[in-house]
């Protein structure tokens, strides 16, 4: 049998030393173009393929970033999966998704996770206990909490950085926009009551509403989950209930929502009811449904991911909290000015 080529045999070939070879094949190492076009050349005629398993050994790197996720019913985490593979795709790491329980730590998952020795690890729609948080900070893993951040407290929350919208805001956002455009009895659909972002745009909307010198007239929790938000939106609108506008805490409840009001309430929107979601998911656009919405930017957030869990895997170990400003996107689920 003949024995596979090595790297070595490249090098020869291409009369380059070994590590050249070995950083043609390094994303993002530095190399000429001459020395890069003879190594592949010489590559392809030995039929040389690197051996990643290998060079992590050498390394002790495995290149690795595991991605935790609890569900992918959202339609915004299909995005954020794309958008943030492609990014460490980019910078030489790929992506191991492991999927915890729903409602439930993502403790589960971590003998895989250090199992697999991943060089840091992203945690969205995933909740971090400072089980998981503290063991990976014991073995030098930096975590990122994409969306969301945990009360975890102690030496575990400061070794974990968090990337998040500014949820705050983009709920002052949405309370606004209703009252402006003459709105007044507002119910809002929170999404989990444990979700750091549920709770900020709650709080955000709700202290616009009380600048404005008004209060939310009834609150529903759809558990940012489709079939939940349908049947939380039928008790909003009840028989009895006079709301004029809803905001929904994501536009996964918001597009259930809204299919219940038209569908089975035969409510006009906007004229009788406005509603506002949050995300701007590709869905929230389409023509059926051209909700108005504030906007998750998704590549400045995946971007900022990415950049801390670079920095802290080569050794800048401060963990930060990066907010990422949001956008409002109006578009016909309420009275236009």
């Amino acid at each position: 049998m003949k024995s596979a080529p090595r790297a070595q045999d490249v090098a020869d070939l291409a009369m380059v030393s070994q590590s050249a070879v070995s950083r043609t094949f390094t994303p993002g190492a530095s190399v000429s173009e001459e020395t890069r076009r003879k190594v592949l050349a010489a590559a392809q005629k030995l039929g040389y393929r690197p051996n990643a398993l290998a060079r992590s050994l050498i390394t002790r790197r495995s290149h690795i970033v595991a991605l935790v996720m609890s569900y992918l019913e959202n339609q915004f985490y299909p995005l954020v999966i794309e958008k943030l593979s492609q990014k460490l795709q980019s910078e030489g790491y790929h992506v191991l998704m492991f999927i915890a329980e729903i409602d439930e730590a993502a403790d589960g998952v971590l003998a895989e996770i250090l199992q697999y020795q991943a060089d840091g690890v992203v945690m969205a729609s995933a909740r971090l206990s400072r089980t998981l948080a503290g063991s990976c900070a014991d073995l030098g893993i930096p975590v990122v909490q994409f969306n969301r951040i945990s009360d975890i407290g102690g030496l575990a929350r400061h070794a974990t950085s968090s990337v998040t919208s500014d949820n705050y805001a983009g709920g002052r956002m949405a309370a606004e926009l209703l009252v402006a455009r003459g709105y007044r009895r507002i119910g809002f659909l929170a999404g989990l009551e444990d979700s750091s972002t549920s709770r900020e745009r709650e709080r955000g909307f709700n202290d616009a509403l009380a600048q404005a010198g008004m209060t939310v007239a009834r609150r529903e929790v759809g558990q940012y989950n489709f079939d939940l938000a349908r049947a939380a939106t039928r008790r909003l609108f009840a028989p009895g209930s006079d709301l004029d506008a809803l905001f929904a805490a994501n536009d996964h409840m918001a597009i259930a929502a809204l299919d219940v009001m038209r569908h089975e309430l035969a409510l006009d929107v906007p004229n009788d009811v406005g509603l506002i979601g949050f995300d701007d998911v590709p869905q929230a656009a389409w023509g059926g449904y051209r909700l108005t919405t504030v906007r998750q930017e998704v590549e400045p957030m995946v971007d900022a991911t990415v950049a801390l869990l670079s920095e802290q895997m080569h050794g800048v170990l401060r963990a930060r909290d990066v907010v990422v400003p949001c956008l409002l996107v109006e578009r016909d689920t309420i009275r236009h000015a």
